[in-house]
This record gives structure tokens, C-alpha cells and sequence, in this order.
């Protein structure tokens, strides 16, 4: 199904102030599902505005002095009985024409939420936490998709239920219209009374909700480190300690949404109470039919259930509002890679210039590189080496274009990043992390990951080249195998060359290796050298290394120090100048 997210950000965009206008106008192009659903609805529950005036019309009936009685109940009781059996048609259709709109918005605002966070920039989706993304994909839709029922489904019935009974008191008899108005403003000042501390315990329990959220999933990816350094009681400790905080928010949202409904039950009881006496001194009096008492009491029962019914959806509409307004966190956004108008890149040399190029983290007030200037030509080996925090990270980050130079520029082939449609580019780039991305397929599809019309003799090609062929053929389903949830059923080597073989299947004219064999052990890095020198043969390379003695082929090497670069040159250049390099490689020999 083909999902526009137009209408979803166009909402978003017109009344990012009022989140009710901004779901309204979620809807637009539905709003003749929801016409139909509420004349269906008219008619479904017509016996149950019509049942209190049969009633007191037969009362009336038989207390009065009317003539053929009995002929004139049948007549009333057949009118009800007909509206009764056209029930089930009108319900089916009411159900079918609020689903169809209501599931609708709700793929679509999920499939919007999507497209943005594939737009959204590293650094954004680093701060917000994969885990709180995550909660407003699922449990913020959701409390949307609740509060469209309640508003366009709920509270559009109770307006229809409480009109209908005020029509028809107001034809039967003015002083009991004008007693029932009377009784909506203590109703309303009900309503604004929780209103404020409902709302604002709602947006503190949600907040609570997505920090644990993102904490249990840190924790979850986090238990093998834990259980190696016996940190247990630590996760549990903190974990409790979230747990108990939104327990602690879930109780006080809990304890005011039950004083609210005790409250306004009480006071609705004592309401009927009062219009039963009320009716019945009219009745005495004979300003309205004895049968009318029924009626009325019938109605005004109505409107008392409809009134409280709408107290109670108070906080699920606060709830939903907020839900709504963090949605709104995320598509309202403006830290997005803007291809719009960009450059579109047709080919990729591989020639790289760094002039005076500088970075700041955004919110942050120390720069993270300072006047760097280097250049790379098509086809070369570079190795990026230094310490903890010297930026290797932040070059990688800038080559892939996951964030953009606060200062100086970056030049590929001769272009600015800033003027290249990112998208584009990226298509002849590959990528080998230190910790390799599986998803739980199998591992045709996870090297295929991507790529479309490869044909088995490439594909077969690529195997020999990354050094999987000896793997695949020790596995049950060979190619097929399914590796589990994160590729938990291979050893870090056979992940490894399954990445390389991701990379080497794009055939890309860049390859970025990022720390790729640290996390092995000797033999397995053995193994992964020869399919990396593979990976490797004609590209332009740029390669982040902690174990010194795999970069000694590289042709340039640079040294990167609190920002800066401080050295360049080739392995045998670096040691022979006995600076930095050096310094780094015999501490690296030693450890």
C-alpha cells in the first residue's frame, strides 16, 4: 500500500501550536468516512433516543382519556421495533467507514515517522536515543490512534446523544430544557478544575515512559558486558530506580483520574436526584404529562452518562494531545540532510581535499577539528591513527556526510559537500564498522542487503573474494543459514567477512574501515586481512586503526591529536621521523 506523508507534515507544519487542529487535519482527505459513520451512527442508535417518548407516550396513553389506546401503543411499539432491526446494517457500516479512516492515519503517521527518521541527521538520532524514537513510533501513534476514536468516534457520539435529548426536551417543554442548560456549566466546571493537573502529570508520565524505553534497550544490548564485569546489581539498581520513578507518576496520574470520577459521579447522582423531584413537581402541578417524567428522567440520565462520559475521556485526550505533540518533536525537525536542489552525483573518482576544515558538535562550545587540511587522491590507502577523542571519528563522520564542516570545507572530486545530493554519493560508498550489522535473515540476504539484479555467478565471485567460501560450506543451508537475531550464530570473524562481502557486492569506489579487525583475535584477523586487501585493490580507502602494525601498506598515514593533524607520511616515513607515530607504534608493540 502506497502511504502519502504529505498531508501528515503539511498538518504539522500549519498548527504546530494546536495539536486537536493538527489531528484534525491528519484526516483530510477521510472526512467523508467519518460523514458517513456519524449518519450511520444516527440511525443505529436512534431506539435509544426514541424508547424514552414511546415509553412516555404509552404512559400518557393509558393514564389519559385518549380513544383506541391499544391501536396506538402497537403503532409505537412497530416504530421501535423497526429501528431495532436496522440496527446491525448500520452498525456494520458505522464500524467499517470509522475503521477504514482511523487504521489509515494510523499506518500513515507511522510510515511519516519513518521517512523522517531516515532524513534526520546522525548526530539528532544519536541525542534523541534509538529507544525513545522508537516509543513514538509505537506507543505515541497508538495513543493517537486511540484519541481519533475517542474524539471522532466517542466524543462525536455524546454530542449527538445530548443534542438529541435537548431537541426533544425543549419541543416538550421549556422549563425543563432551561433546568438541564443549568446543569452543563457545574459539568464544565468539573472539567476545567482537572484539566490542568491531568495534562500535566500525562507529559511527565510520557516523558518517564521514554527514558526507560531507551534505557531498557541500552540495557538489553548491554547484558553480555554486564554479566562479564558482575555489574548486575548496578543495571538492577538503575533500572529499579526508572521502574520506581514511573510508578511513582503512574500513581499520582492514577490517584487524579480517580478523584476525578468519584467527584464527578457523586455529583451527577445528586443531579438526577434533583431533576427526579423537580419533573415530578411538574407532573403535580400538571404543567407536563405524568408520562413525561419517565421521559425526561430518561434524557436527562442520557445527558448526565453523556456528560461524564466525556469527563472521562479527558485524560485520554490529554494523554493522546501530548502523544501528538511529541510526535511533532520528530517531524517537525529541521535537522535533516536536504537533498533538495543539491548536486546529483553521476560518478565517484575518489579524490578527497580537506582545506582549514573545522568542526563543532552542535550544543557544544569546544571544536572537535581544527584546521585541517589534507588531500587524497583517487585510489589511495589513507589510515587515520591517534588517541581516544582526536577526531578520527568525526573525519569518518564528515567523509560519509553524516555532518557537515562548521568551518573551512570538504571537497570531493572537486565539490563541496554542501552542494551534493548526499543520497547520491553514498552509492559508491561501502562501509566495514568495527562492530558488523546483521539482521536476522539469512546470509544470501544479508550480503545481498541493498542490491538488486546480482547475479549467483557474482554473487558467487564475491564469496571467494571476502574468504567465505570455507564458512558457507561447513553450514547446514550453506548460503540460507539464518544467523540469528544480530548474527548471534557466527564467531566475529564470520561476520566480518560477511560485511566485507556486503561491500565488495556494491562494487562501491570508496571503502571506509572503521576499527574493521579490531574486535578480532589473531587468526580471525589473519583471515579478514585477505579479504580486506580484496576489498580494497583500486579504491580509494580510508581506514581507522587502533592496531598500528595493520596499516603498514597504507599510503598515507595520518596522526591525528585533540583535533588536529600533526603528522603525514607513509609507515616507513613516520618511524624514521621518530615523532608522534613513533611514540604511538612503540607503546602499541609494547601493549
Amino acid at each position: 500500500m502506497k502511504i502519502s506523508t504529505d498531508v501528515y507534515f503539511e498538518s504539522y507544519e500549519k498548527h504546530k501550536n494546536s495539536p486537536l487542529i493538527t489531528l484534525i487535519g491528519f484526516y483530510k482527505g477521510h472526512y467523508h468516512y467519518f460523514l458517513i459513520s456519524t449518519v450511520t451512527y444516527v440511525i443505529k442508535h436512534s431506539p435509544t433516543w426514541v424508547l424514552p417518548v414511546v415509553t412516555a407516550n404509552i404512559i400518557n396513553y393509558i393514564t389519559g382519556t385518549y380513544t383506541d389506546v391499544f391501536h396506538l401503543v402497537l403503532l409505537n411499539a412497530g416504530v421501535l421495533a423497526l429501528l431495532y432491526l436496522i440496527n446491525l446494517p448500520m452498525n456494520y457500516l458505522h464500524v467499517h467507514f470509522r475503521s477504514k479512516a482511523i487504521r489509515n492515519v494510523e499506518a500513515g503517521l507511522r510510515s511519516t515517522l519513518v521517512h523522517k527518521i531516515q532524513q534526520l541527521s546522525i548526530p539528532y538520532q544519536k541525542d534523541m536515543q534509538s529507544g525513545r524514537l522508537q516509543s513514538k513510533i509505537i506507543r505515541d501513534v497508538e495513543a493517537v490512534e486511540t484519541l481519533s476514536s475517542q474524539l471522532f468516534v466517542s466524543l462525536l457520539n455524546i454530542i449527538i446523544n445530548i443534542s438529541v435529548a435537548m431537541v426533544v426536551t425543549i419541543l416538550r417543554s421549556k422549563i425543563v430544557f432551561v433546568f438541564f442548560v443549568l446543569m452543563v456549566p457545574l459539568a464544565a466546571l468539573l472539567v476545567i478544575t482537572f484539566k490542568k493537573p491531568i495534562k500535566k502529570h500525562n507529559q511527565k508520565f510520557r516523558k518517564e515512559m521514554e527514558q526507560a524505553s531507551a534505557q531498557v534497550m541500552e540495557m538489553v544490548e548491554l547484558v553480555p558486558v554486564t554479566r562479564a564485569h558482575a555489574l548486575e546489581e548496578e543495571e538492577i539498581r538503575k533500572m529499579d530506580h526508572r521502574v520506581g520513578e514511573i510508578a511513582k507518576e503512574g500513581y499520582e496520574l492514577d490517584m487524579i483520574q480517580a478523584n476525578f470520577g468519584a467527584v464527578s459521579w457523586v455529583c451527577f447522582q445528586i443531579f438526577q436526584v434533583i431533576c427526579l423531584v423537580f419533573t415530578a413537581y411538574l407532573a403535580i402541578r400538571k404543567d407536563i404529562p405524568t408520562g413525561d417524567v419517565v421521559l425526561y428522567q430518561s434524557y436527562f440520565t442520557t445527558i448526565v452518562g453523556q456528560v461524564s462520559s466525556l469527563l472521562n475521556l479527558l485524560p485520554t485526550i490529554s494523554k493522546g494531545l501530548e502523544s501528538v505533540n511529541s510526535i511533532g518533536e520528530v517531524l517537525l525537525s529541521d535537522d535533516i540532510e536536504e537533498e533538495t536542489d543539491k548536486e546529483y552525483m553521476e560518478d565517484l573518482k575518489g579524490g578527497y581535499c580537506f582545506k582549514d576544515l573545522g568542526y563543532t558538535y552542535p550544543k557544544s562550545g569546544s571544536a572537535v577539528l581544527e584546521e585541517v587540511n589534507l588531500e587524497i587522491k583517487p585510489r589511495e590507502t589513507v589510515a587515520f591513527v591517534g588517541e581516544s577523542g582526536a577526531g578520527k571519528t568525526t573525519m569518518i563522520n564528515l567523509i560519509l556526510g553524516f555532518c557537515m564542516p562548521t568551518a573551512g570545507s570538504l571537497t570531493i572530486d572537486g565539490k563541496d559537500t554542501r552542494d551534493l545530493n548526499l543520497r547520491s554519493y553514498r552509492r559508491f560508498l561501502a562501509v566495514v564498522p568495527q562492530e558488523t550489522v546483521l539482521f536476522g535473515g539469512s546470509i544470501r540476504e544479508n550480503i545481498l542487503y541493498g542490491t538488486n539484479g546480482v547475479s549467483e555467478e557474482r554473487l558467487e565471485q564475491v564469496i571467494d573474494e571476502a574468504g567465505l567460501r570455507s564458512v558457507i560450506n561447513k553450514l547446514p543451508d550453506g548460503l540460507d543459514t539464518l544467523v540469528g537475531e544480530r548474527g548471534d550464530k557466527l564467531s566475529g570473524g564470520q561476520k566480518q567477512r560477511i560485511s566485507i562481502a556486503r561491500a565488495l557486492i556494491r562494487d562501491p569506489k570508496v571503502i571506509i574501515l572503521d576499527e574493521a579487525t579490531s574486535a578480532l583475535d589473531a587468526i580471525s584477523e589473519r583471515e579478514v586481512s585477505v579479504a580486506i586487501e580484496n576489498l580494497t585493490k583500486e579504491r580509494t580507502t580510508f581506514m581507522v586503526a587502533h592496531r598500528l602494525q595493520t596499516i603498514q601498506t597504507a599510503d598515507k598515514i595520518v596522526v591525528m591529536k585533540e583535533g588536529k593533524i600533526r603528522e603525514i607520511g607513509s609507515f616507513e616515513e613516520l618511524i624514521q621521523k621518530k615523532g608522534y607515530f613513533y611514540q604511538m607504534y612503540l607503546e602499541n608493540a609494547e601493549a
